[in-house]
């Protein structure tokens, strides 16, 4: 059956369950949205008002705008109105695109409200109540089914008085489209309709998409292409590929973004002006194919090997290296091992953090670098393998100091993977970037394969040593001087560890520093006394537990983390990102600079260092009059996710720059003072 004939089959059976079951008696608390219909606290005569009707889903469910798309039901609504009253037309919140199996509907997942204009009769006296009744019907989806709903609301006008203003009224009115002041025209062929709406090229797009009224106008589920042309906006849209129906003028909402901002227009026949910068398309975006994202998700991993973030984990790798030229078949364990534990983290961070997406969550890549308790954890680990690289206990596992069993090298290693992958993938890198932002895109087969493949480039270097015997014999032989290096290797995972306390105190502030400070020092002297029954020949598992039992308890008892305890100084004038802020910053007609750190990512501490936070930028800086955004990721931010999702990162580091012309530019993630200054004097 061709698509658009199962689409409309499925809207007209939608249409029919619902002529048929609807008269059926139901109760409204049975329903899976609950429905209200709410006055104002107070009218006066013949002025008009507005009347809500407050939707609210459960669950996994959702409602569908007054168009619903190509497949559902809007509401419908008959009326009961004292005599000499009058109803407006329904106005709808800007609503949300759901694509399930081809299909493009037009739904609200959370609660919303309808908001219908009413007038009371010109006579009506002052004190009355006048009642008012709608019998709505509404169809109520999941992903997976549909059940028509149906309720009969009621609710009283009171004319005069002066009872206290309802406040959901202002956030309500805040969320519908609005009305755009001036005239936006259309121009309608067999195969598109293309749109010019005036938009003052200020206003920010991350993720636009046009809701048209007309049903069976337009296909839903084709992309839309935008293009600017100074403040107009020029949208083309495919037309419906089945029984396509003509207009004489057509209704809409732009929607600018996910947070449900937009206007409402009225397009007329009249020119549509051509070309234009194209800045979006508000259908899937077209990504590389599977096979160069499989490259570049390995080259990524590859790289992360000499990135600055993956410096921490150099001591761990070193000693396995070291330990590989004792024989080849303990070297090929070791490096399989490690592929496998590099591969399973980064698949398990890969699906938490499609899980989370999925849910609605805002996380990005090194999502789990953003929670407190898990920076505890990892000053918890760096601390404790601190103490054993430098002797005070001795533990098979993870392979620092591994027995000669191929059982203990095989848990050593793959633990050691575990732990470089957790820690090596906080920053992207070149090539990175884009494979990981396309994992959150795709579907999740394809999504995680990426991950995979981000893995295998990290374990590469290790597989090659454990495999390619040339490499292995340039190896020194094993040795006394080991134990030396063991101990040369606890500086760097030291050095981690004092990292880690000052992301501690960045993250939570300094009662949460103390109580982890603590916790972490209890951790080591339980390690200690472990070390020393370990030497004295006697049972270290009481110690050991000791130390397992304090680490977990400080995770459940530290005190409340505070993210506002740490001021950020910088050389540069800077403000915080918000959407808002580059809106404004962008209108103001000066250069504006946008980066997104985080605390936790070497990789934007060294650009900071060595770029941005030098004075040679801000006199650069200064005479351009450049406005300069700071997004710090360091917490999770909504608002940063969102942006760094419109620019294909999943992660940080992020910098764009825009031009006074408002054009804006991706510039690399490895930045250089004279790239800075070249960008400011052009």
């Amino acid at each position: 059956m061709e698509p658009r004939r199962y689409r409309l089959f499925v809207a007209v059976l939608c249409r029919l369950l619902a002529l048929l079951l609807l008269p059926a008696p139901a109760m409204a608390a049975s329903n899976h949205i609950a429905a209200e219909l709410i006055a104002p606290a107070a009218v006066a005569a013949g002025e008009e008002t507005t009347l809500a009707i407050h939707m609210r889903p459960a669950k996994g469910w959702h409602g569908y705008w007054t168009n619903p798309g190509d497949a559902g039901l809007g509401m419908q609504l008959d009326w009961s109105l004292p005599e000499g009253a009058s109803i407006g037309e329904p106005q709808y919140p800007v609503p949300h695109t759901l694509v399930v199996s081809g299909l493009m509907n037009h739904v609200y997942k959370s609660d919303y409200a309808v908001l219908v204009p009413f007038t009371p009769p010109a006579d009506a006296a002052p004190g009355s109540r006048l009642p008012v009744r709608v019998k709505a019907q509404w169809l109520a989806c999941t992903d997976e089914i549909c059940v028509p709903e149906r309720a009969e609301l009621a609710t009283e006008v009171v004319i005069g008085g002066s009872a206290p203003t309802d406040a959901r009224f202002a956030e309500w009115m805040r969320r519908l489209p609005a009305p755009l002041d001036a005239p936006a025209t259309m121009a309608i062929t067999d195969k598109s309709l293309r749109l010019a709406i005036p938009l003052p090229a200020s206003v920010e797009l991350t993720a636009p998409h046009v809701f048209i009224e007309q049903d069976k106008l337009v296909d839903y589920a084709a992309p839309q292409t935008f293009a600017r042309r100074g403040d107009l906006l020029l949208v083309t849209i495919p037309r419906a590929r089945f029984a396509a129906r003509e207009a004489g003028t057509v209704g809409g909402v732009l929607k600018f973004d996910d947070a449900g901002n937009g206007v409402f227009f009225i397009a007329r026949p009249g020119e549509v002006p051509t070309g234009g910068e194209v800045i979006a398309s508000g259908g899937d975006p077209v990504l590389p194919a599977l096979p160069w994202l499989l490259l570049a998700a390995l080259a990524g991993g590859l790289l992360l090997n000499i990135m600055p973030c993956v410096f921490p984990i150099l001591s761990l790798k070193a000693l396995s290296l070291a330990r590989a030229g004792e024989s080849e078949a303990h070297a090929r364990i070791e490096g399989l091992a490690y592929a496998a534990g590099v591969i399973v983290a980064c698949l398990g961070l890969g699906g938490a953090l499609l899980i989370l997406r999925a849910a609605g969550e805002e996380v990005g890549w090194a999502f789990q670098l953003q929670e407190p308790l898990v920076v505890v954890a990892l000053l918890l680990l760096a601390s404790a393998i601190t103490a054993n690289l430098l002797g005070a206990f001795e533990f098979a596992v993870p392979g620092f100091v591994a027995g000669r069993s191929p059982r203990s090298y095989t848990q050593g290693a793959f633990a050691t993977g575990l732990l470089a992958a957790f820690v090596a993938t906080p920053c992207t890198g070149p090539f990175m970037a884009g494979a990981m932002g396309a994992a959150l895109l795709l579907p999740v087969m394809p999504a995680l394969a990426l991950f995979a493949a981000l893995g295998l480039g990290i374990a590469l270097p290790f597989l090659a040593v454990a495999f390619v015997p040339a490499l292995r014999r340039r190896l020194p032989r094993p040795g006394p001087w080991m134990n030396g290096l063991r101990r040369a290797m606890a500086v760097p995972m030291g050095l981690t560890a004092l990292a880690l306390v000052w992301l501690t105190w960045k993250i939570g502030g300094p009662w949460f520093l103390a109580g982890a400070l603590i916790f972490t020092l209890l951790v080591l002297a339980a390690l200690t006394g472990a070390g020393l029954a370990q030497r004295r020949g006697k049972r270290a598992l009481p110690a050991a537990l000791l130390a397992v039992f304090a680490a977990i308890a400080g995770l459940f008892l530290l005190p409340r983390p505070d993210p506002g305890a740490a001021q950020v100084e910088s050389v540069l004038d800077t403000r915080p990102f918000s959407e808002a802020a580059l809106t404004d910053a962008r209108a103001s007609g000066k250069p504006v600079f946008v980066y997104m750190t985080a605390d936790w990512c070497l990789t934007c501490k060294v650009n900071e260092e060595i770029a941005i936070e030098r004075k040679e930028t801000k006199q650069a800086f200064e005479k351009a009059g450049v406005v300069v955004l700071r997004g710090d990721w360091t917490r999770r931010d909504p608002e940063i996710t969102r942006y760094l999702t419109a620019h294909g990162a999943a992660g940080v580091p992020l910098y764009v720059w825009y031009a006074k012309d408002g054009t804006a530019e991706k510039l690399p993630q490895v930045l250089t003072p004279a790239l800075l200054a070249a960008k400011a004097g052009s």
